[in-house]
């Protein structure tokens, strides 16, 4: 594979990976506030409400999608660092990495640097 491409790749791969990063932790935030949302709605002592949340099955199929991104995010996270592996392998610069990622313009981030 040329390095255009293997930049191309990574580039792609990473992109993905962080894409599909936040989709998980939304998703993960969306289940905490419904935790939340249920224990504040339940009535009882506190262990009646753990145990109501704990036994809930909408919570825990939820909570198996959630497992299951992760997984996803996980197996991608290797593509990521295998494409960045064979890279450095090969001697690719790190400056032409840089130029693949090109960077917005007006990012406040990189003005302030």
């Amino acid at each position: 594979m040329a390095e255009p491409a293997l930049i191309g790749a990574y580039r792609d791969a990473r992109r993905q990976f962080v894409e599909k990063k936040f989709a998980r932790d939304s998703q993960r935030a969306r289940l905490e506030w419904q935790r939340a949302k249920m224990f504040v709605g339940s009535v009882g002592g506190v262990t009646e409400r753990k145990m109501a949340i704990d036994v809930s099955e909408e919570l825990a199929r939820k909570g198996q999608e959630l497992r299951e991104m992760t997984r996803d995010l996980d197996l991608l996270k290797v593509d990521v660092d295998t494409i960045a592996m064979v890279a450095r392998l090969r001697g690719v610069s790190a400056a032409a990495a840089t130029q693949a990622e090109e960077p917005a313009e007006n990012d406040p981030e990189r003005e302030s640097a």
